[in-house]
């Protein structure tokens, strides 16, 4: 049975108006609270866009915005929401190099404390001149075990032709999400999709005619770095997003759709939506409009370059019963197959990640160690005909193709006694909860453990995957649609909840519905073998 939820504390909610106040005023009035914000060159810097906050630790975290010009940012905290005593931090010079985009690292934080921010936008020739500021809040992390973790995970957003629709009150899942008041998200890739047109409107099957907020980047297939950039500002259009990024921080991660359905290095397209062809060229170009858009620790957007600096990789430490191990599934995989081949050193994570991540579980003294996957482990994903686009590829023999390298690090887990690891994913567009066991399967030489899938956020939902025997998977819980791509008016959206008690240490994974429904609780126990 799930438990009881806190609600969002009046604290929060007081502070969180003022957050919203500039983006509103800012709308157009034809569009309301979904059209673009307005960006009229005259007067003061604005950041429109919102606020939004990513990969905060117990004692530091990145403060994110987007100004309208030149500017400089700015960013004060503060213990309490009336500022009355604050600590300035330095952010850097925003310009068309970074699509006036920018973020401020912010350190020696107090842990397990909220945080009050406000970003102010200052004239870079006249420093008093000044915009209005934008405010926010966080949560870091605990430095006590005792005062827990809980956050929610989801992924695919605004996928297969399904945007932000005003007639049903646009992205509603993220003020489902807000209410909840968690630690933090985990935004589990496919943030947006570039691939995927967004048109006035689309008539579903049985009349009813689903309408989209449109813009000139979500008209064609993204290919210049513009129209990438334009693909992440279409999210921050609606006002359930921007007010659950000023309210809680997240950390992300990228799949395919950041950049093309499917992709991998080297690809050479013959889709004729495309004139660059070249698959590194668009990944490079994703890649920096992503580090740009996103609070990442590991990423830098460089004024000028050609791609972001730095890895997606990383592991996010959250107190002492929490770390999250952000894999990136995409960089550094070989080239989708039909994964048959009886050696495969590359795989889906590539030598240089999968020793990091061996490494680094390794060297984790959390209670629980979250792989938070943008690809799951054992459904399969179909590349077309012949060609597989996870791990899995079907066969449920011995591992294959990219199931070697998975087969490794399951095999190191386990012989290196590393307790508490469990595998989140979205990607699939249907939620479920999978129980691997070495009984079960073809390969034995690892430890039981649980995948847990859910999503999509604000995309078309599609059948359950098949499952792969080679790790002996088990289908505990499934919700997935009949038929493919049925739109957010025709089936629930969905995200996860992890609920890590302090005093047990007892981990319950909840797969949540839109609409307030949990779906399926579980009940980890922490140092157990084999849940």
């Amino acid at each position: 049975m799930s438990q009881p939820t806190p609600g969002l504390s009046p604290a929060r909610r007081t502070v969180l108006r003022g957050s919203l106040a500039a983006p509103a005023a800012a709308l157009s009035a034809a569009g309301g609270a979904f059209a673009s914000p307005a960006f009229a060159l005259s007067g003061r810097p604005t950041a429109a866009w919102g606020v939004q906050t990513g990969d905060v630790t117990a004692h530091s975290g990145l403060v994110w915005v987007r100004s309208d010009r030149p500017a400089r940012m700015i960013v004060e905290t503060s213990a309490g929401e009336s500022f009355r005593r604050v600590r300035r931090h330095h952010g850097p010079l925003l310009g068309p190099g970074t699509d006036f985009t920018g973020t401020a690292a912010l350190r020696d934080l107090p842990a397990g404390e909220q945080i009050h921010y406000r970003v102010t936008l200052a004239d870079p020739d006249d420093p008093r001149r000044t915009g209005e500021p934008v405010v926010g809040t966080f949560r870091t992390a605990p430095a006590r075990r005792r005062d827990g973790v809980r956050f929610l995970w989801s992924g695919d957003i605004a996928g297969q032709g399904w945007g932000i629709n005003p007639d049903i009150g646009g992205f509603r899942a993220y003020e489902e999400m807000r209410g909840l008041d968690p630690d933090f998200f985990l935004c589990s890739g496919d943030t947006i999709y570039a691939d995927g047109v967004i048109q006035p409107s689309v008539t579903l099957p049985d009349g009813r005619v689903w309408r989209n907020v449109t813009t000139p980047e979500k008209s064609k297939v993204a290919e210049t770095l513009d129209e990438y950039r334009g693909n992440f500002r279409y999210n921050l259009l609606d006002q359930h997003v921007r007010a659950f990024n000023a309210q809680v921080p997240s950390i992300v991660q990228w799949d395919d759709h950041e950049v093309r359905n499917n992709w991998y290095p080297g690809q050479i397209l013959d889709d004729v939506r495309y004139t660059e062809k070249n698959i590194d060229v668009l990944a490079a170009r994703a890649s920096r409009a992503f580090a740009e858009y996103f609070p990442v620790s590991t990423l830098h957007a460089r004024a000028g370059g050609t791609r972001s600096e730095g890895r997606m990789h990383r592991v996010v430490r959250y107190g002492p019963l929490l770390d999250v191990f952000v894999l990136d599934m995409r960089s550094y995989r070989d080239a989708n197959s039909p994964g048959r081949q009886a050696d495969d050193t590359v795989g889906i994570l590539g030598t240089e990640q999968s020793e990091w991540l061996k490494r680094e579980l390794s060297r984790s003294r959390a209670v629980w160690k979250v792989l938070a996957a943008d690809m799951p482990l054992g459904l399969v994903v179909p590349d077309g005909a012949t060609d597989f686009e996870a791990v899995a590829q079907g066969d449920p023999g011995a591992p294959l193709g990219r199931e070697l390298q998975i087969a490794e690090l399951l095999r190191f887990i386990k012989h290196r006694r590393i307790t508490g690891t469990l595998w989140l994913t979205a990607d699939v567009h249907h939620t479920s909860a999978q129980h691997y066991a070495p009984e079960r399967a073809a390969f034995q030489d690892f430890a039981p453990f649980w995948e847990f899938v859910s999503g999509p956020l604000a995309a078309g939902g599609f059948p359950a995957s098949r499952l792969d025997a080679t790790f002996g998977p088990e289908r505990v819980f499934v919700r997935a649609p009949e038929r493919a791509n049925l739109s957010p008016m025709e089936s629930p959206q969905y995200f996860g909840e992890v609920d890590i008690d302090g005093d047990s240490g007892e981990l319950t994974v909840r797969l949540r519905a839109e609409g307030g429904t949990v779906l399926f609780s579980q009940v980890l126990v922490p140092g157990r073998v084999g849940q």
